[in-house]
This record gives structure tokens, sequence and C-alpha cells, in this order.
């Protein structure tokens, strides 16, 4: 299996500015219909990869975060940790059964590592 990025997102102090700007700049439509205050964004076009934007905890900082589907979160995440990087989140399974973590490369940049639910069929959803 090859690790495609799959998602980008960006982590606001304040997603609601966040996302009237990106709207009015790239003309982006955001939806932020759910329980957990993330904000799916449609670009609209028939290239690129799909994002959002999700409310920063107090105590974190805004970024821009790439997610790449990996078959093993958790892994990823000690393999990261043996090559020199650090954990900002640890693997944590969504409420829709997607799996998750942050992690920080050597160089400071932030990594989403992504494991899609098994859905109907036993299949991956991506």
């Amino acid at each position: 299996m090859g690790k495609p990025v799959m998602q980008w997102q960006i982590l606001a102090k304040d997603p609601e500015r966040a996302s009237a700007f990106y709207g009015a700049l790239f003309g982006w439509t955001v939806d932020a219909g759910n329980a957990l205050g993330y904000r799916t964004v449609s670009t609209a076009a028939d290239r690129g990869i799909s994002g959002g934007i999700w409310p920063c905890p107090p105590e974190g900082h805004s970024m821009v975060t790439l997610y790449v589907e990996v078959d093993d979160v958790a892994a990823h995440v000690e393999s990261c940790r043996n090559l020199g990087g650090s954990v900002v989140m640890g693997p944590q399974v969504l409420p829709d059964g997607d799996e998750m973590a942050i992690i920080i490369d050597p160089e400071g940049i932030p990594v989403g590592l992504f494991r899609p639910a098994r859905r109907k069929g036993g299949s991956l959803n991506s």
C-alpha cells in the first residue's frame, strides 16, 4: 500500500474567522454541520484534495497539517519516535471509526496520520 496524502487541515484558534477568511479569499464553501465543531471545506474543484478547519485547543498552536493514510497508526507513531520525531496527539479513534494521530518531524513540521474506518463489507473507506 502506498502512503498518499489524503487531506489537509487547518488548526485554528478562531475557526469561524478562519472559515470566513478562506471562504472569502478562495470562494470555498465551509460546512460546520457536525457535533465535533469540524468545518469541512469544499473547494468546488475537480482536482486536489479536500480539507477542513478544526478548532485548536487553548494550549495548542495554529497550523496546517497534511494527513497521510497509513495502514497502522500506532506503528507509524512508534516509528516516528524511533526516527527522532515527536507526537502531538497519540492515536485515537474518532466517532465514525476513523483513526488518527499527529506527529512532528525532526524539522518541527506537523504531519497527520490517518487510517479510515472499516465500513460495510469489511473494506476500508478512503
